[in-house]
């Protein structure tokens, strides 16, 4: 598989905005989806200061999300099923999105993506995969008590991400 991130990450953007601090949300202060403690963390690991989120550049959300939920699984899926999983491993985790997708291709749902999940990726029939995995992750959000908060955004940024990931099927960057 080629690398798609180019493709799937202005998706991800859009669908997380700028700058939140809603009480209501568990991650708090967040600056592009990414929460003050994972900037945090990320500065720490290259050697900065901690610093406002809702100041961290462009590059630095890129590389966070390039490195913390891209990588290593997205490569490796068909185009469409990759900006489903990134797009749910940003809102929900990586551990989230790993289980909602192992529970969509009736694999063992251990959160741990390797062979037997990679090869039932490859498996799949994209279009039925990428349905039944927004169909899960829509199950999940209802499950959630913020739910009532948060439903109408869940509900839209799921069947927009179910959308373009099935408008992107097929579709491989050089």
């Amino acid at each position: 598989m080629s690398d798609r991130f180019a493709a799937c990450l202005p998706f991800v953007l859009q669908q997380e905005g700028g700058n939140d601090d809603d009480p209501r949300d568990p991650g708090g202060r967040t600056s592009r989806g990414i929460i003050q403690r994972e900037y945090n963390a990320y500065r720490k690991r290259k050697g900065l200061a901690p610093a406002d989120v809702w100041k961290a550049s462009d590059a630095e959300i890129a590389e966070i999300y390039r490195t913390q939920y891209w990588e290593p699984y997205c490569p490796q899926m068909p185009a469409g099923v990759d900006l489903s999983f990134f797009d749910n491993a940003v809102n929900e985790g990586p551990y989230r999105a790993a289980v909602l997708l192992q529970r969509a291709l009736g694999v063992r749902d251990d959160g741990r993506i390797g062979p037997v999940t990679l090869n039932a990726i490859d498996e799949a029939d994209p279009k039925l995969l990428i349905n039944n995995y927004a169909s899960r992750r829509l199950a999940f959000y209802r499950s959630l008590a913020t739910f009532k908060y948060f439903s109408k955004g869940w509900t839209a940024r799921t069947e927009e991400c179910r959308a373009a990931s099935l408008r992107m099927l097929g579709q491989e960057v050089a």
